[in-house]
């Protein structure tokens, strides 16, 4: 199940877990889209993959069990703001290679 991280790990702007503006990586990594765009470049500085929508989990129980109030998103910020010169050089070449084959 996705931890559904509270913030931007980048700039740590509030991403509620309702958000729409969140991205997300295979491994999770959570940032907005004005960060993946205009600082990322759609490369994730941790794994080097891409970034996807990050899911919105229902907040009302459509399925018994299952909802965001029954399983919260986590609490706990992530604030890991990237050198924007040094991630610029490792995204130079992998911002062209397609999310799917990196």
């Amino acid at each position: 199940m996705l931890e559904i991280r509270p913030s931007c790990e980048q700039c740590d702007k509030d991403l509620p877990a309702h958000s729409i503006d969140a991205h997300i990586c295979s491994y999770e990594c959570t940032y907005c889209t004005k960060c993946v765009e205009d600082v990322l470049l759609g490369v994730c500085p941790n794994c080097g993959g891409g970034f996807v929508p990050r899911p919105v989990r229902p907040s009302k129980e459509w399925r018994s069990g299952l909802s965001s109030t029954l399983q919260p998103a986590s609490s706990k910020r992530k604030h890991k703001p990237v050198d924007v010169a040094q991630h610029h050089k490792f995204a130079a070449d992998l911002k062209n290679i397609p999310m799917e084959e990196r």
